[in-house]
């Protein structure tokens, strides 16, 4: 009887697993699936004259290593600076980030520059969307955009919204983000995938349906609707996802362009116990926002079950990495039954599918970029395949401990600009 039961759990979980792996490949595949859905993600050919103001938000936590580059690069982008103003956001006890923030605000000064400015905030949480709220009412202008402190934008980026914003009437626009440096280390290939394609494809998804959990940056929204929402939610480890379903629950419409030319650049996280840190926080965020129940005054049953799906997704990946050994040793070890073996590898077979989706993603990333897939890149990228589904299944399986004891503490990720040298690289292949 007990053995009837431990077959029964295991192939009504291998059925589960299954059908939620099948259906995150269908979103992976989206946009490359549908000619209509890839049409709507396209930036405009052509971009109108400025028209639209917007305030930038960087918020910074020990960034002294990059928030000079990040400060040049979004006063240097190809918009008149009179339709920008840009806040440096940082804790007052952030010593290292305010002087270089200032030593860089007093350079831009002495070249007739007088559009950034640091706000400090010195009370608690110490963490990024309390440095959003706290840096809200310092801001003027039409739309408010957020970038982290290491992103490296598009000079054309405002000129890409202002297009967007004026001809179709959106408040909010989500447009890309990208990991460039794909071999940093032996998970930096899937981690920068991961973003290639959420942001180039499944984000899109969640758009046309009207259940959208927003990227963390470079994310545009009509500063009267902030005011409206009351800002951010500053005890959520996700504010970004938190965000979006709150818009998604009012109707707001959420435009996201996806174009390889116009992405924001970022980096992977410099080491194992950096990245673990930030897919915990990532994870502990979605589940608190599942517990706090925006998504159930979603209008549509659709919209709620997307919505649903999404903030459940981490408890799926915990699943997952407790079946997978289990099965294998099933499948190698005991004596099951063929059926039930066959059933229990179906998972399996379908992160096998994952992973040559993403093989082929790779090719796709790196002729974007001006770079070169080796050979090497896509070996280790093989080898790196089930250790990066354990390290995912341990961060989620981290979150829902870390949320059970009540943490909530924001655990930061370090930057060191590794993206950078990946973009220079490209840039050098290109001249």
């Amino acid at each position: 009887m007990i053995v009837a039961i431990i077959y029964l759990v295991l192939i009504v979980v291998s059925i589960l697993l299954t059908v939620q792996s099948a259906h995150v490949l269908y979103l992976m595949l989206y946009t490359w699936d549908r000619a209509d859905a890839e049409r709507r993600a396209r930036a405009p050919d052509e971009f109108l004259p400025p028209q639209i103001s917007f305030s930038v938000l960087l918020p910074a936590r020990h960034e002294e290593d990059v928030i000079q580059s990040t400060i040049e690069r979004v006063v240097r982008a190809n918009y008149p600076a009179e339709l920008l103003e840009v806040f440096v956001i940082c804790s007052q006890d952030d010593d290292g980030t305010i002087k270089k923030a200032e030593e860089k605000i007093d350079d831009l000064k002495r070249k007739g520059l007088h559009n950034v400015r640091v706000v400090v905030f010195d009370d608690k949480p110490i963490n990024k969307p309390h440095g959003l709220n706290t840096a809200l009412p310092h801001t003027a202008n039409q739309v408010v955009t957020i970038f982290d402190a290491e992103d490296d934008i598009h000079p054309e980026i405002f000129s890409l919204v202002n297009t967007v914003m004026v001809q179709e009437k959106v408040k909010v626009v989500q447009a890309g983000v990208q990991l460039m440096n794909y071999e940093s280390n032996w998970y930096s290939t899937l981690n920068v995938l991961e973003y290639f394609f959420w942001f180039k494809s499944r984000l899109h998804y969640h758009a046309h349906y009207g259940s959208i959990p927003l990227g963390g940056n470079t994310v545009f929204f009509a500063r009267e609707l902030l005011l409206r929402l009351g800002g951010w939610d500053d005890r959520n480890l996700t504010e970004d996802a938190d965000m979006g379903l709150r818009i998604s629950a009012m109707g707001e419409r959420v435009r996201v362009v996806y174009d390889d030319r116009y992405v924001t650049k970022e980096e992977t996280p410099p080491t194992l116990g950096h990245f673990i840190r930030q897919r915990t926080r990532w994870s502990q965020g979605f589940m608190q926002t599942l517990k706090k129940g925006t998504w159930k005054k979603m209008p549509t049953r659709k919209q709620r079950w997307l919505a649903f799906y999404v903030l459940a997704f981490p408890r799926g990946q915990a699943l997952l990495g407790l079946y997978l050994p289990i099965s294998l040793g099933m499948i190698l070890i005991l004596k099951v039954p063929v059926l039930i073996a066959l059933c229990s590898y179906l998972p399996v077979l379908l992160l096998a599918a994952h992973f040559l989706v993403q093989a082929v993603g790779l090719y796709e990333f790196t002729g974007a970029h001006g770079l070169e897939a080796s050979p090497k890149a896509l070996v280790r990228m093989a080898i790196a395949w089930f250790p990066f589904q354990m390290v995912l299944a341990y961060a989620a399986l981290r979150a829902m401990r870390r949320e059970m004891l009540g943490r909530h503490d924001w655990e930061k990720t370090q930057h060191v600009g590794a993206h950078r040298a990946t973009t220079e690289e490209a840039e050098s292949r290109v001249g």
